[in-house]
């Protein structure tokens, strides 16, 4: 009798170059945690974000940016794998790839903008392209105030061919105590979407639920 070999849950995530590398990060963490296999694509400019608002340090070698990103989560040897921004054979860079959602966290207006005009210039938009053209979960979580009518437009084109939108703007019916209360609303919500079970906040309702169930 043959054994089958239950497989991880594969999920892109992409970091490019705008404020809240801490959204990103705190979703590596939490996919680590659910068993995902999570393939990393990371621009250069996100690196220096990353140095800017974290202490975490990578090097432009994408093997020692690998460990240090699988050291940050904890997570098991082989379950976190980065990819270089011109690494055209990797799974994210084709329909004939995994079949896995994309999450690009936090996502520039840079990025917006590549991706509502189809380019394809480096790894991430390309992953960002495939996932569009083959009506896969992608997820943009751009982090900017104010935005113009050009990254308006953008995201409603965005929109409109299957992506969501989901800007940084946490809430605080939670009464949050911490910044990490706050980054952990919008991981929350994204876990949600990517249709992970989350015990990092309450959905909204539920202690209405439990209340009335126990009157």
């Amino acid at each position: 009798m043959t054994q089958v070999t239950q497989q991880r849950r594969v999920i892109n995530l992409a970091f490019t170059g705008a404020s809240g590398a801490q959204y990103g990060l705190r979703l590596l963490q939490c996919l680590v945690a659910a068993g995902c296999q999570v393939h990393i694509m990371i621009s250069k400019a996100a690196q220096i974000v990353i140095a800017t608002e974290t202490d975490l340090k990578l090097s432009g070698n994408t093997a020692s940016m690998q460990e240090a990103f699988r050291d940050y989560a904890g997570a098991d040897e082989g379950q976190v794998l980065v990819f270089g921004r011109e690494d055209w054979f990797s799974p994210p860079a084709s329909g004939s790839g995994e079949k896995a959602p994309l999450v690009v966290c936090p996502c520039s207006t840079g990025t917006l903008s590549a991706l509502a005009t189809g380019a394809s210039n480096n790894l991430i938009e390309r992953a960002g392209d495939v996932a569009l053209k083959e009506r896969r979960k992608l997820i943009l979580v751009p982090r900017e105030a104010p935005f113009s009518e050009v990254h308006l437009e953008n995201m409603l084109r965005l929109t409109r061919m299957g992506a969501l939108v989901m800007p940084a703007s946490p809430g605080f019916y939670h009464q949050p105590e911490s910044i990490a209360d706050l980054v952990d609303f919008i991981v929350a919500r994204l876990m949600d979407h990517l249709d992970f079970p989350q015990d990092l906040m309450p959905r909204w309702g539920e202690d209405r639920l439990a209340s009335k169930k126990a009157d």
